[in-house]
């Protein structure tokens, strides 16, 4: 049996009346000011992943070698229910959280998603707007679930894809799934309705980097962002190695050699991908820079594991139990208090401490898998 990759989980403690928020009550209050980190970084961002399973084992992520057979995925009744993510998120819309996407593992594999889906487009913040509601997804089984997803309210999607060469694409999938399905699930969302899709491909130098251009020109022209993103050193099991990160200047430098590229503002602050637009007007590209151009310093984003622990970092080495606060009867109230407290003590800036260590460094902590909280 496999020992499950995850990280300590530290208990949540409730201490009445010493919250952020003044007082104890039915009614939830949003605070006055957005809750802030001991950096002074913003909570506006949610990551929800729904599910720890997947049917990839994409070498980065989830490689077979771990997450075999025998690997113990959670028991359905150690996953959050529909209801308790949708309070949850309900609750972190009041402090500050504006985006919320869902992920996995694969989060299509979650029977009857777009249940989920149309509860959580329902959520209002304070001010009265609908989150921004996203998903990221494979693209295995998009072509069957697009239509429902957009009628429960999904209002974007990312879709995961790491080239276009067949035999690099299923050697990293590790399962002898075809490209083919990727592209016809992108157009089956298109066909839904679902604008600007961004697709996500991450890059690994010596495997499927001679992919960025190739890429870059079929996705030219379609309506769809595509991002490049770093190889990074999530969890304990996918064999890191600086070695085999391409900077993203690097990619840069290579489609703009072949079509001309200028940079674009972001759309927001706290974006993490650089944007680019295609000189002729055809679109833009994105990159993620995580390894080789940190922006610890202005992450928004935080994290709830598929059975309701908060992560606040996507290495993170613990999270804070908020399933058993969710299933011991405490109040909206109280729970928003315990969030706004662990968000408060926030000192996470991983990507930095990496980055003032030698190419070769990896740090010794074992560190959440990807799997279980989500990209």
């Amino acid at each position: 049996m496999v020992d499950k990759a995850i990280p300590k989980v530290i208990p949540i403690r409730i201490d009445e009346g010493k919250g952020l928020v003044p007082s104890i009550g039915e009614k939830l209050l949003a605070p006055h000011a957005h809750t802030r980190d001991t950096r002074g970084r913003n909570l506006r961002d949610l990551r929800i992943s729904v599910t720890d399973r997947c049917n990839f084992r994409c070498t980065y992520c989830m490689p077979k070698e771990v997450f075999d057979n025998n690997y113990p995925y959670l028991a359905h009744e150690e996953l959050l229910s529909f209801e308790e993510i949708t309070r949850l998120a309900t609750i972190f819309s009041t402090l500050g959280v504006e985006k919320l996407r869902l992920t996995g593992g694969e989060p299509l594999l979650r029977k009857n998603l777009e249940v989920l889906i149309e509860m959580l487009a329902k959520i209002r913040t304070p001010d009265g707007k609908p989150l921004d509601l996203t998903l990221t997804t494979n693209g295995s089984i998009l072509r069957k679930k697009a239509h429902a997803l957009k009628a429960a309210g999904l209002q974007r999607l990312t879709v995961s894809l790491d080239g276009l060469n067949d035999d690099i694409f299923q050697k990293m999938n590790d399962v002898q799934f075809p490209v083919a399905d990727v592209l016809d699930g992108i157009a089956a969302a298109q066909e839904a309705g679902f604008k600007n899709i961004k697709v996500n491909m991450v890059v690994k130098k010596g495997t499927n980097d001679h992919e960025i251009v190739p890429m870059a020109k079929h996705f030219k022209g379609s309506d769809i962002i595509l991002r490049f993103i770093e190889f990074m050193d999530v969890g304990s099991s996918n064999g890191w190695n600086m070695t085999e990160v391409l900077p993203s200047k690097e990619v840069i430098a290579r489609i703009h050699a072949v079509t001309p590229l200028v940079s674009m503002e972001p759309n927001y602050a706290g974006e993490v991908a650089q944007r680019w637009r295609y000189a002729d007007g055809s679109g833009e590209i994105g990159v993620i820079s995580s390894v080789t151009q940190t922006f610890c310093h202005e992450c928004t984003r935080a994290r709830i594991s598929t059975d309701g622990q908060l992560y606040l970092c996507l290495f993170a080495n613990e999270g804070f139990d908020f399933k058993t606060l969710l299933r011991s009867g405490k109040t909206d109230l109280e729970i928003a208090n315990a969030i706004m407290n662990t968000w408060s003590a926030r000192d996470d800036h991983y990507s930095e401490i990496r980055g003032s260590h030698t190419p070769h460094h990896s740090t010794s902590n074992r560190k959440v898998e990807m799997s279980y909280i989500g990209g």
